[in-house]
C-alpha cells in the first residue's frame, strides 16, 4: 500500500528584521505534520546573527528539506512541485519588489514567482515601516497578482503576555491562509470572548 505524502509548504526567510517569524513557522510546520522546504536568503544569514542565538545549521535543522538560495534548479523552482503554497517570513522590501517585477535573482524569489503562476497561496509577511508610496504601489501590484500581504502586526485583543505569544499569533494567522490551524492561535469567539453590549 502506497504511503500518503505529507503536505508541503515552502518557507522563505529573507533578510528583513524578524527572523523569529520564520523560525516559528518552521516549528509550526513540524507541529502540524507539514513538510517544510526552507530557503534562507544570504541577507537572512546576516540578520540571524544579530537577532537570535542560533546558527544557520540550527535553523536548517528545523526544516525537513533545505534548498540553497542559489540553486535555481531545485524542486521548488518548478510548477510541477506540489505544495500548499509559500510563505516568506519575514519578507524584505527587496524580496517583495523582485517578486512584483517577475525578475527573480535567487531561488527565494523564483519559488515565489512559481507559486503565483501556479495560483497557489503566496503569503508575504512584509517587515518595513513606514511605507513610502513605492512600497505601497508594489504591495498593490502583488495583491493584484494574487499574493497576500500579511505584515506581522500584534493582536492586542489576544492579551499577549510575551513576545513569543505575539510572534505565535502572527504566524498562526498567516498559516490560517493556507487552511492550517495551529494551536497557539487565540481566536475571537473561541478562546476569547466577544465584547457584549457595545
Amino acid at each position: 500500500m502506497a504511503q500518503t505524502a505529507r503536505p508541503k509548504l515552502v518557507v522563505g526567510i529573507s533578510g528583513a528584521s524578524g527572523v523569529a517569524y520564520g523560525l516559528r513557522t518552521l516549528s509550526a510546520c513540524r507541529d502540524l505534520g507539514i513538510e517544510s522546504h526552507l530557503i534562507l536568503s544570504k541577507a537572512a544569514v546576516l540578520t540571524l546573527t544579530h537577532e537570535i542565538d542560533r546558527t544557520v545549521a540550527d535553523v536548517n535543522a528545523m526544516a525537513d528539506v533545505v534548498h540553497k538560495v542559489g540553486d535555481i534548479g531545485a524542486a521548488v523552482a518548478s510548477g510541477s512541485f506540489r505544495a500548499l503554497g509559500m510563505i516568506i517570513a519575514p519578507c524584505s522590501v527587496r524580496t517583495m519588489s523582485e517578486i512584483a517585477t517577475g525578475v527573480t535573482s535567487s531561488l527565494l524569489t523564483r519559488a515565489a514567482d512559481v507559486t503565483l503562476k501556479e495560483r497557489r497561496p503566496l503569503v508575504l509577511m512584509v517587515r518595513e515601516t513606514p511605507f513610502h508610496l513605492g512600497h505601497l504601489r508594489t504591495m498593490v501590484r502583488l495583491a493584484e497578482m494574487g499574493a497576500t500581504i500579511a505584515p506581522p502586526l500584534p493582536a492586542f485583543y489576544a492579551r499577549p503576555q510575551s513576545l513569543d505569544e505575539m510572534i505565535d499569533q502572527s504566524v498562526g494567522r498567516a498559516l490560517d491562509l493556507f487552511g492550517l490551524a495551529w494551536q497557539p492561535v487565540k481566536r475571537w469567539g473561541e478562546d476569547l470572548d466577544p465584547i457584549v453590549g457595545t
